[in-house]
């Protein structure tokens, strides 16, 4: 390592040193150093310059200080002269001041880490210097936080760029130093639009990262598959932000591990663990809140075979699971409420470490070969200690006896059984209760109370029916009945072979793990339907609108029994999940899991179907099925490449797919075939859906191949799906409303449901529920990003026609807007900003800032900049916009108040401007005497400014779900009132008080520093503000003589604020007496320049009393420039000529009149009186060039954009060097 050195302060012993690789030199020995420090050391680019201490003849140095720039290491050195360097010259031996020094600077470090270890007391140092280094390097604040970083290579051209890759929470972050070229990437998670893990020649096992924009390779990773893996992770955890305002926090709840983990930080063991979390529980079917605590090797004897499978048990807050190696040989899952004992056995060198675990059902598991057994014990004896029992006992006694004599059930069709077949009868008397009445649906299902009858029970059929019943009464016997059962291939068998309907609605129950949450929130569902009854909103209308759409064939829904309990459950479900609320196929799905279980049973199924089984598939924009269907195309290509290019042609695998998925196949298939498919379903999960999928096309390929267009495809699978019967079922045949297609004469050939299945399992039955989560990962960036591209076009197709902008530019600025909401969401100091997305309201509604995010973008963005005063006029014009008073603005209005500063032509920003300085923009806080302007602000401002800068919709923006639909007609009336554009004239804009008008100048003062003729547009200001400062002192001179007329009108605008909404009588009174008409006066003419020197003396008196801020009239009128002949010149050509009353009188002055009291008044205090119009400002400002110039100058907002993303990076703190950025 090079280095160049500098001894300092004339002390021996302290040198202030800078890395070659930092000096400016670009000598080649430099640029190989540079490259070396962040090829080998993740650290050295932190701290390119750094201070030692050397003892005199010692070889040793010690490091004192280091910092990243020389600002930096010059603030370290100054400290030291400070509170060090004098204490060491009392020191006689060089030892005894290195001692000193090295005590000292290890005490601050101690107690600087003191101070930091609670907040990262987990993370190793090592990383903490890392993520130092990210934070200094990109410009990342504190709360962003790094997951891992891994030494890598990034693609650039042909050249691989070496370097290292940090992972954080949002961002993907990279930094290369290679031979002087430098590249810097950063990329947020939610703009990568595809993942990838391939080999190819030119890019050997390296990881693809796509975004809109560009496609980055990295590769020469030590362990590629971790980093592959957490960036999935991360890049699911940004979708899921995108898709509903889920953000990523540290689980406090999660275990900590017991040797400490090096180089890992707490975030990555979290995510880890998450992961670890969400396979255990797919795997088990469990609650989404549990929490995997550990998982051991063991064996597990199972007694229908008299064998020890090994496999491995998992232990979390509130059950034992077990999984075998070999996928179909066994899992098992034991609750902890079952569990009475856990004892452990003897050891025998048969079976080492036994375990032995009793339940409540009298079933006893044995599992051996564990390591740290008595560990193991301990935690599950402390589980079971926190584990409240809220089962009711012996309800599998109670199973096993209603399935053994299915006879005993009532024959009436509205009596209640008091053991029904359904699983939770003990809980049945107790769920009643939820419906005074005590309808029949709290205790069973609909196809209790509406019998068959006993000719279909007696027949074939029936014998087939109490055979399988037998079938899985001796399965039970076997392997155990309820959570505990043994589930091997002997249970997928016979699942496949059809649910007997008495057992349907346990089994569905038990294989969903709906029964687990049911049994431990006891009284949930009955507390829902109390709290739903009777209330009212979206949700509640749509669900009115489908109940009689949901199986009307069914006589089970064609009476007010069935439908009130379909309402029942699908109200209490959205009063549940209102993110979902209610969505369509939901009815129909509920509907069929009505017949065989009881209210509350059925609810807890449509929980697991919706939450875990099927996620996100019921939101409004049906992401969950879209996903499965990518994932349908995907399985297509690779087992069906032949149609899969056909298919796709055609565009027929959208439009099956969303139908078979949603419902279950139950909308296209006859209802007897359908629930066999939810049989399986529900035991093997999506992965089933996709093989039957699969498996039809399969069966129509060659008719498939042959198709000419869409319509005879789905004419043809039409026709399949309607013939494929269940030939065992007990049912009476529901006619099928899908209608019956038929070729000709040729009878429908029919297909037994059952081949169909066994055909699926033949021939896809190798799809794996790993792969297609795997899958689902990738398929869900491609359907998100895909949603919020039509999302972008839609908001920017919706908001294009009143707006100046382009649709390029008003795409980049709603990448802008959004991107300012999400960093609120991840970088905010709450997550209130993620709260305010409501994924039910349009795109136009669903990104809204408040008003510190609009600040940021306005200043950024801004033609009108302003300096330290850009952030006042921004809160300002955020009023201005944010007319529902909610403190939050749309993207629509996010653009009308750009496009009022970018587009149209002087009078039209000028308007803005003016607006800007009248309430509601102004702060009562800012100006005092504004009463004419709030009161007309108050009474016009829906309308005043729809034309040019209010959006249309805004007042949509306040209607609730909740409102009724006479609310919505009234809206819609509104709407339509407000769609009859009146366009506002000047004449309509209330006139501004003289503290407003000063409010005008300070604005414009600021506007103008900096600019390139800023010295022009002083000038021009200060003569149109002492010109406007006169007029509103003339003016008043007229309004203070009102007419009998003027007075009655301002009391009737006093009194009734909608006259002056439609005829603005008091302004334009106001505005005649200063109104302008042609006059030729050469008198006042004479009078005005005949004056000079008075002029100039008023001018310098009206600055000098008021106040010290940069917008007094003493800074406006007080320059130099503004006292010249040619500022007199010009001031005395507008006076006569944009000054001229109708009623003044020969021997009035216009200018200069009451010179003494107009300054005194100035100068002192505000005149309220004293008003001014926006014509009469527009005019003065048409006789200034520099002026006009600048309001119509064109200012391009991509650039500003462009700039605006840079700065959005900029590095904390910069080394006083700069290396030319490469930027990816």
């Amino acid at each position: 390592r090079i280095i160049l050195s500098q001894q300092r302060g004339g002390t021996p012993s302290l040198w202030a040193q800078e890395t070659a690789a930092n000096n400016n030199k670009k000598t080649p020995i430099c640029l190989l150093v540079g490259t070396l420090d962040v090829v080998l050391d993740s650290s050295a680019r932190v701290a390119p310059y750094r201070i030692l201490h050397q003892t005199q003849d010692s070889q040793v140095y010690w490091a004192v200080a280091c910092g990243s720039s020389r600002k930096e290491i010059t603030k370290h050195w100054e400290w030291l002269e400070n509170n060090l360097l004098q204490t060491l010259s009392i020191f006689d031996n060089e030892e005894d001041i290195t001692t000193f020094v090295k005590g000292k600077i290890h005490g601050i470090i101690a107690e600087e880490n003191k101070n930091e270890q609670p907040q990262s007391e987990e993370d190793p140092g090592k990383f903490k210097e890392a993520e130092l280094k990210m934070r200094k390097q990109f410009g990342m604040p504190e709360v962003e936080k790094l997951v891992n970083y891994y030494s890598c290579s990034y693609w650039k051209g042909r050249v691989p760029r070496q370097g290292w890759l940090y992972l954080t929470v949002n961002h993907l972050c990279f930094y290369s130093f290679l031979l002087g070229k430098e590249v810097t990437l950063v990329i947020q998670w939610v703009d990568v639009t595809q993942l990838e893990k391939n080999a190819t020649l030119l890019f050997p096992e390296c990881i693809k990262v796509s975004t809109r924009d560009s496609e980055l390779y990295f590769s020469m990773f030590l362990n590629i598959n971790e980093t592959f893996k957490l960036m999935e992770q991360l890049a699911n955890i940004a979708m899921r932000q995108l898709l509903d305002n889920e953000s990523f926090l540290q689980d406090k709840s999660l275990p900590k591990p017991r040797r400490p983990l090096k180089n890992i930080s707490a975030l990555k063991r979290d995510l880890d663990a998450r992961a670890k979390n969400e396979c255990y529980r797919a795997t088990f079917r469990l609650p989404k809140d549990e929490c995997l605590d550990g998982h051991t090797d063991c064996t597990l004897w199972t007694p229908f075979n008299k064998m020890h499978i090994p496999g491995q048990m998992f232990v979390s807050n509130n059950y034992i699971c077990f999984a075998s190696r070999a996928e179909e040989a066994c899992h098992l899952i034991i609750p902890l409420r079952e569990v009475t004992i856990v004892e452990k056995a003897d050891s025998s060198s048969v079976l080492p470490s036994p375990l032995s675990i009793s339940t409540k059902s009298k079933m006893t598991f044995f599992f051996a070969n564990l390591k740290d057994r008595d560990f193991l014990v301990q935690r599950i004896s402390d589980f079971l200690q926190r584990t409240p029992s809220k089962k009711p006992c012996g309800i599998d006694k109670e199973w096993k006896w209603n399935a053994a004599d299915p006879s005993s059930e009532s024959n009436a069709p509205y009596s209640v059984s008091p053991l029904a077949v359904s699983p939770t009868s003990a809980l049945s008397h107790r769920s009643v209760s939820f419906c005074a009445g005590q309808v029949p649906t709290a205790s069973q299902g609909l196809l209790k109370l509406f019998r068959r009858n006993s000719e279909e029970l007696s027949g074939p059929k029936g014998a087939k029916e109490k055979m399988k019943e037998e079938s899985w009464n001796i399965h039970f016997f076997e392997y155990g009945r309820g959570m505990c059962m043994y589930r091997t291939a002997k249970t997928r068998e016979l699942v496949q072979k059809g649910i007997p309907e008495n057992l349907r609605g346990e089994l569905w129950l038990l294989f969903s793990g709906a029964w687990n949450e049911m049994v431990t929130h006891p009284g949930y569902y009955a507390d829902l339907v109390e709290k739903s009854m009777g209330r009212y909103n979206l949700a509640t209308e749509e669900i009115e609108r489908d109940l009689h759409r949901s199986m009307p064939e069914h006589p089970a829904f064609q009476n007010e029994l069935g439908i009130a309990a379909l309402r029942r459950v699908l109200t209490a479900y959205a009063f549940r999940n209102p993110t979902i609320g209610y969505c369509q196929a939901m009815n129909i799905v509920t509907s069929v899991l009505l017949l065989y279980c009881n209210e509350e049973e059925a609810f807890w199924l449509l929980v697991a179907l919706c939450e875990r089984m099927l996620p996100d598939y019921y939101n409004t924009r049906v992401v969950g099925a879209l996903v499965d269907q990518g994932i349908f195309e995907e399985l297509t290509r690779e087992y069906l490449p032949q149609l899969s290019e056909k298919m796709q042609d055609l565009g027929v695998i959208s439009t099956i797919s969303l139908s078979w998925f949603l419902t279950l196949f139950l909308s296209v298939m006859p209802f007897e075939s359908a629930v066999v498919i939810v049989d399986c379903f529900f035991y093997e999960g999506i992965k089933f859906i996709l093989q039957v999928s699969l498996a039809i096309l399969d069966a129509n390929m060659e008719k498939l191949l042959q198709c000419c267009d869409e319509g005879e495809a789905m004419t043809i699978l039409g026709r399949y799906l309607d013939n494929v019967v269940n030939r065992q079922s007990v049912s009476p045949p529901i006619p099928h409303l899908h209608a019956l297609l038929t070729s000709g004469d040729d009878p429908p050939l029919e297909i037994d449901i059952f081949e169909l299945i066994k055909t699926s399992y033949e021939k896809f039955g190798n799809l794996k529920a790993d792969d297609i989560e795997q899958m689902r990962f990738k398929q869900r960036l491609k359907v998100i990003q895909s949603l919020e591209d039509t999302a972008k076009k839609s908001v920017v197709r919706a908001v294009s026609g009143d707006i100046g902008f382009t649709m390029e530019e008003l795409e980049e600025l709603y990448v802008v807007f959004k991107a300012k909401y999400l960093m609120s969401c991840y970088w905010g100091n709450n997550r209130a900003a993620a709260a305010r997305r409501d994924q039910s309201l349009p795109y136009l509604e669903q990104y809204r800032i408040d008003m510190e995010q609009f600040k940021e973008l306005f200043i950024s963005l801004t033609p009108w900049a302003c300096g330290a005063h850009t952030p006042v006029l921004a809160g300002r014009l955020f009023r201005l916009l944010d007319e529902n008073r909610d403190s939050l603005i749309n993207f629509k209005e996010f653009v009308t108040g750009m496009s009022g500063m970018y587009h149209g032509d002087l009078t039209e920003k000028l308007k803005v401007l003016y607006k800007l300085h009248l309430p509601p923009a102004l702060n009562p806080e800012e100006t005092e005497s504004a009463l004419e302007a709030t009161s007309y602000f108050t009474e016009d401002v829906t309308t005043e400014g729809n034309a040019t800068l209010l959006p249309l919709s805004l007042s949509w923006t306040g209607v609730e779900k909740g409102t009724s639909p006479q609310d919505y007609r009234y809206y819609l009336r509104m709407w339509a009132k407000e769609k009859e554009n009146k366009k506002e004239t000047i004449k309509d804009l209330p006139k501004m008080s003289q503290e407003q008008f000063i409010e005008l100048c300070k604005t414009l003062y600021n506007m103008f520093s900096e600019d390139p003729v800023e010295q022009e547009l002083y000038h021009a200001i200060a003569t149109v503000a002492s010109l406007l400062l006169r007029i509103g002192e003339v003016g008043k001179k007229f309004s203070n003589r009102p007419t009998r007329k003027s007075e009655d009108c301002k009391a009737n605008s006093a009194q009734d604020p909608v006259s002056e909404e439609e005829s603005p009588t008091s302004e334009q009174s106001q505005n005649s007496a200063v109104e302008q008409q042609p006059q030729a006066d050469h008198e006042d003419k004479g009078s005005v320049d005949a004056q000079p020197e008075k002029t100039q003396q008023e001018n310098q008196t009206l600055g000098d009393g008021s106040g010290e801020g940069q917008g007094s009239p003493l800074q406006l009128l007080s320059d130099d420039e503004t006292k010249d002949d040619m500022s007199m010149s010009s001031y005395s050509m507008v006076s006569t000529g944009s000054l001229q009353c109708e009623d003044i009188a020969d021997d009035t002055v216009l200018v200069g009149c009451e010179g003494s009291s107009a300054a005194a008044r100035y100068g002192s205090t505000i005149d309220t009186d004293w008003s001014i119009s926006f014509e009469q400002i527009l005019a003065s400002m048409l006789t200034e060039t520099a002026l006009v110039n600048y309001f119509e100058k064109k200012v391009n907002i991509l650039q500003k954009i462009k700039d605006q993303k840079k700065v959005e990076r900029q590095f904390s703190s910069s080394s006083d060097y700069e290396l030319s950025s490469v930027s990816g």
